[in-house]
């Protein structure tokens, strides 16, 4: 079982600036990509970022330049740390892990979701 731990939404003004983490942890043997998605009000959920063991990463062209992703692979822990906060940014954000769990079978685990407010 793979679980994972998110922290760090809340409620900014536009222009202001949120990191979320997100912490893996249980059997897991390596982790191939992390990510980060967001599901607003009444919206399909769609990609933010995520960065691959490798170190590639991939934005969503909206956030591009105004948030970036990164890991410390030692604490299985992915960030997202999110500038020049836009009210349309306003959703649940969700931590996805991907990889090989010990026993080598795969998982691909969500995280609970956390609420990211941008007022205008």
């Amino acid at each position: 079982q793979v679980q994972l731990l998110e922290s760090g939404g809340g409620l900014v003004q536009a222009g202001g600036s949120l990191r979320l983490s997100c912490a893996a942890s249980g059997s897991i043997f390596n982790i191939n990509t992390m990510g980060w998605y967001r599901q607003a009000a009444g919206k399909q959920r769609e990609l933010v970022a995520t960065i691959t063991r490798g170190g590639v990463t991939n934005y969503a062209d909206s956030v591009k330049g105004r948030f970036t992703i990164s890991t410390d692979n030692a604490k299985k822990t992915t960030y997202l740390q999110m500038n020049s906060l836009k009210p349309e940014d306003t959703a649940v954000y969700y931590c996805n892990v991907q990889g090989i769990k010990q026993g080598y079978g795969p998982f691909n685990s969500w995280g609970q979701g956390t609420q990211v407010t941008v007022s205008s």
